[in-house]
């Protein structure tokens, strides 16, 4: 395949699971530092190769126990990072119902268990659809949301209790697509700067349990579509086959 990281390419990358972004995003800088488009021919050393640092930037963050996609921006396409962290998101997952953690995910521990007896299916079916539409929603304190100058999972970390404040988002689809207790899995349809993390813990408290996210995938990030992704370590033996 022909790239000009340089003038830009905007590549579609699927995450793994326990990678951070950042790791993700460091694979391919690596993989593509020695591509030609990132070397010039300068004048200042009688017209030597001359190697140009890439950019590389992704837009938006997966946490590492998520999967999916994850869209990266070389060179001049960086410019687009904002543009494409606005689009609507498409995730894919399972909730345990019946038992929280203090990270809503499996980061950490349960640390509180609750009855489910009383949740029948049609609860679960009914409680997704009363989440669509415009809402405010607290973000998890284990995120990278910034509180003071530091990240909120810095303070959460440190067992110091913080205060976030709920945004404005958008759920647009929230579709069940298997129950068996306790795990419900799901497909969700969200606008930017959605935690489902947060959707776990708020959709135990309407079930009047407790509920955390088992697993999470990135489908869709606008049109582009995890389907057209691949590893970062196809991505790097693309680079150096």
């Amino acid at each position: 395949m022909n790239y000009d990281f340089y003038n830009g390419e905007v590549l579609l990358i699927d995450k793994p699971y326990t990678w951070s972004s950042f790791q993700a995003v460091n694979k391919i800088k690596h993989a593509i530092k020695n591509h030609p488009s990132f070397i010039i021919n300068d004048a200042s050393t009688g017209f030597e190769p001359k190697k140009i640092k890439p950019k590389v930037g992704h837009a938006g963050t997966l946490d590492p126990l998520a999967t999916g996609l994850l869209i990266v921006c070389t060179g001049k396409k960086t410019k687009t990072i904002n543009q494409l962290m606005g689009m609507e998101k498409e995730y894919t997952g399972t909730f345990f119902i019946g038992a929280t953690t203090p990270c809503y995910d499996l980061e950490k521990p349960v640390d509180f268990n609750f009855p489910t007896e009383h949740i029948t299916e049609n609860d679960i079916l009914q409680t997704a659809k009363a989440f669509i539409g415009l809402q405010q929603q607290v973000p998890p304190l284990f995120s990278a949301v910034q509180i003071n100058g530091k990240r909120a999972y810095e303070y959460a970390r440190a067992g110091e209790e913080m205060e976030l404040k709920s945004r404005e988002i958008e759920i647009k689809e929230f579709e069940i697509t298997n129950v068996k207790l306790p795990t419900v899995s799901f497909k969700i349809v969200c606008s930017k700067g959605t935690y489902i993390r947060s959707i776990a813990r708020d959709y135990g408290l309407a079930l009047n349990s407790g509920a955390h996210l088992t697993k999470l995938c990135r489908t869709k990030i606008g049109n582009f579509n995890l389907k057209d992704a691949i590893s970062p370590q196809q991505f790097s033996e693309l680079m150096n086959p």
